[in-house]
């Protein structure tokens, strides 16, 4: 898995001090005042109000928690809501933003993107089950204002830490990659499989915001572009199965506060987990634009 050239993803995130001064300045910002008002800034998550986690108040607390639930925030009705981080979408989007562009095939609109489609050699991704819920809310109404008729295109690599459309042996593939729109609760939902974790980066998703599925499937106007990050215990229960060994060796290697996207500030990205490898997991974010 680490010789997929993933090393050109780790110097792609990194596109020098001018994009990331203004993304760290932001964050840090974000971290004061949530110091001083002593409220988190995302407090918004419409998915478990008393839902708290060891990972989830600050980028400083230990990665690793004891029950398997993790969560990215608590509610606040406070009008004040930061918007989700804006990451870098890396080498593999598949937007037309680096040659290979998957959003304006028929069938890219899914809920299930464990398989290929259209022309594709139609593989199927073979992982442990997970189930990803983005909620995406209007960061200007306090995170109290779902955003439907918005959408969302999410992508992540897949059990081995390969990429469809770009790794060598999966260039014919385009599975986990699929685009949704939001409903009257702002929400997308999609079926998949648990990421690997491949040299260098944290287990992660992708995933760009759009104002509408036209704007989606047009590959235009993209609103914002982020990661969702997983909870170590999850991650850990996930890579002793099988076909996950090589990750258990490139996570021993990271944390969430080394990672190079991760590292400035987690609270708003980190996905609250539940589930087991038996049933399968799902995994739930709350998205302020």
């Amino acid at each position: 898995m680490s010789g997929h050239h993933h090393d050109d993803e780790i110097h792609e995130h990194d596109r020098g001090l001018a994009y990331d001064l203004p993304v760290l300045a932001r964050r840090r910002m974000i971290r004061l005042l949530a110091g001083a008002s002593l409220v988190p800034l995302v407090g918004c998550s419409a998915e478990d109000d008393t839902a708290s986690s060891s990972t989830g108040s600050s980028s400083t607390s230990s990665a690793a928690s004891s029950s398997g639930t993790s969560s990215s925030g608590s509610s606040s009705s406070s009008a004040e809501c930061a918007t989700i981080p804006n990451e870098t979408a890396g080498p593999y989007p598949g937007d037309g933003s680096n040659g290979v562009n998957v959003l304006k095939e028929s069938g890219v609109v899914r809920s299930d993107i464990t398989s290929s489609f259209g022309d594709s050699a139609g593989g199927t991704a073979e992982g442990v089950p997970l189930t990803v819920t983005l909620t995406v809310v209007d960061a200007a109404s306090g995170c109290g204002t779902p955003k439907a008729g918005a959408a969302v295109y999410l992508w992540h690599c897949d059990r081995e830490g390969n990429y469809s459309l770009y790794s060598e042996g999966v260039t014919d593939e385009n599975y986990l990659r699929g685009v949704q729109e939001t409903d009257d609760k702002g929400q997308v939902t999609f079926k998949s499989i648990f990421p690997a974790c491949y040299t260098g980066r944290w287990p992660h998703i992708h995933f760009e915001v759009y104002g509408s599925l036209d704007d989606a499937t047009a590959a235009t106007s993209i609103t914002n572009t982020s990661q969702l990050a997983f909870p170590k215990d999850v991650c850990d229960t996930v890579y002793a199965t099988d076909g996950y060994s090589q990750s258990v060796t490139n996570l021993g290697q990271l944390s969430l506060e080394t990672d190079n996207i991760f590292s400035d500030g987690y609270e708003q990205q980190l996905a609250t987990v539940k589930g087991s490898v038996e049933k399968g997991y799902t995994a739930t974010l709350t998205v302020p634009v």
